[in-house]
């Protein structure tokens, strides 16, 4: 059977409905892998800072960052395991298909939130560190990489991909 993704163009494998959501699975699997990691990491680090002497030298503003940036944190583990604790409680219900679709809902909200996250991150480190309008700039321009790099450039890919699959092809010479 030809995957044609739902709008009957060809997209070049030869597979089931099952066989397709059993590859999309492993790829989402291997993508929060990567996710995970880096958000574990930061969310343990995030976790100690309260811990430090100097926390209680922080401003009000500061801790209120911090609160955020933590419950941020939290908010971005929790969708990034959220896949696979839907995988486990429906495993077995000939449920793969939509899991898959669920599980990358799942991730996509998990990275906005890693963004959401990032950015308190380093809007807390960088008041620290300078000014308080330069660090918001600072944000600013790093938030608006994340975006260019996560969310801009998939989207130019899948457009010029789309453009380039609905051009009629021409034989060659």
């Amino acid at each position: 059977m030809q995957d044609d993704g739902g709008d009957g163009r060809n997209r070049g494998r030869d597979e089931t409905a099952e066989e397709r959501a059993d590859r999309r699975w492993g790829d989402l699997l291997q993508e929060l892998r990567v996710a995970q990691t880096g958000v574990q990491i930061l969310f343990g680090f995030l976790l100690t800072v309260v811990f430090q002497p100097r926390f209680a030298d922080l401003s009000q503003t500061n801790q209120d960052i911090y609160t955020c940036t933590v419950l941020l944190g939290a908010a971005t583990t929790g969708a990034l395991i959220g896949p696979v604790s839907f995988h486990r409680l429906v495993t077995g219900q000939r449920l793969k298909p939509q899991t898959v679709v669920w599980a990358s809902r799942l991730t996509v909200l998990g990275l906005i939130l890693l963004l959401c996250t990032m950015a308190s991150s380093l809007l807390l480190i960088l008041r620290v560190v300078v000014d308080d309008t330069a660090a918001a700039w600072l944000v600013a321009g790093m938030v608006l990489w994340f975006i260019l790099c996560w969310y801009v450039m998939p989207a130019w890919a899948r457009a010029v991909h789309s453009a380039e699959s609905d051009e009629p092809s021409t034989p060659s010479p």
